[in-house]
């Protein structure tokens, strides 16, 4: 597949102890890169030692036992090296903008780092495949690909199948006319370019993974929770300072701090201007 690339982009698959984005670890990454210099792409897969159990049903889904990653480095030994393979790429994955990229934010945060996703472009390979031809992604690795999927859920296997699909997408839907849920043209958005990927894939209300903070009709930043649940989150942060501290100190998402955190700047640097 030849990606239309501004920018070097990552695309990767984790492998967890459960499905909680905050509290569970990854004990499985596997990440491409592709370069807009054209070279040739580099894989990194890593075995991490999650220091906590794994559970039954995660184990049932990729077959990874605690025996098989007792002996691994745990993600602080091996953050440095996830980090620098990422550097300043896109992300791209499937179901990523829901759960890969939120859970690599919370492992990172937990030794220091801040990968920032507001300076990035997604691209979540699920949403193309839901919006066009809702499947799982066996479903749509034969669908797309024309074979069956073996080794799914081996992070590696899952990612490569990932791009595949997204190949076959390119293909299949170069000139097809998306119409949204409201009637809306959209064209065909279905291109080579990240960028156009990246917009196609971004058409949500919800902007992070745990669905606290999502744009209303005027597309503001509002509360989906809690006692301002539809009131806009930056004006009422930078009034009320003693709710914003504790968004960030209770146990929310690493992406809602950081979003939180530059709405709440943003519109007092604004203020300030004004």
């Amino acid at each position: 597949m030849q990606l239309n690339l501004d920018r070097d982009v990552v695309f990767f698959d984790i492998e967890a102890t459960g499905l909680n984005v905050i509290r569970d670890r990854i004990i499985q990454i596997a990440l491409i890169k592709y370069f807009k210099s054209g070279n040739p792409p580099e894989e990194l897969s890593i075995m991490i030692n999650p220091a906590m159990p794994i559970s039954e049903e995660a184990m049932a889904v990729h077959k990874i036992t605690p025996e098989m990653v007792k002996n691994k480095p745990v993600f602080a030994q091996v953050a440095d090296e996830i980090w620098n393979f990422i550097g300043d790429s896109d992300l791209g994955g499937y179901n990523s903008d829901r759960y890969d990229i939120p859970m690599l934010m919370e492992e990172f945060s937990r030794v220091g780092k801040t990968l920032d996703v507001n300076h990035r472009r997604t691209v979540d390979v699920q949403k193309i495949f839901y919006k066009m031809e809702p499947r799982t992604l066996v479903a749509a690795y034969k669908y797309y690909c024309g074979k069956p999927l073996e080794d799914a859920h081996d992070a590696l296997a899952d990612v490569r199948a990932t791009v595949a699909v997204l190949g076959g997408m390119i293909e299949k839907y170069k000139e097809v006319e998306y119409v949204d849920g409201d009637g809306y043209s959209h064209g065909a958005p279905i291109t080579n370019s990240v960028e156009d990927l990246s917009k196609f894939t971004s058409q949500t209300k919800m902007l992070d993974a745990t669905q606290r903070l999502k744009y209303d009709a005027k597309g503001e930043v509002v509360f989906n929770f809690g006692k301002y649940v539809g009131q806009p989150v930056a004006e009422t942060l930078a009034r009320d300072k003693q709710y914003y501290h504790w968004i960030l100190e209770k146990e929310f998402s690493s992406q809602v701090k950081q979003i939180v955190r530059k709405l709440v700047d943003d519109y007092i640097k604004a203020k300030k201007a004004t």
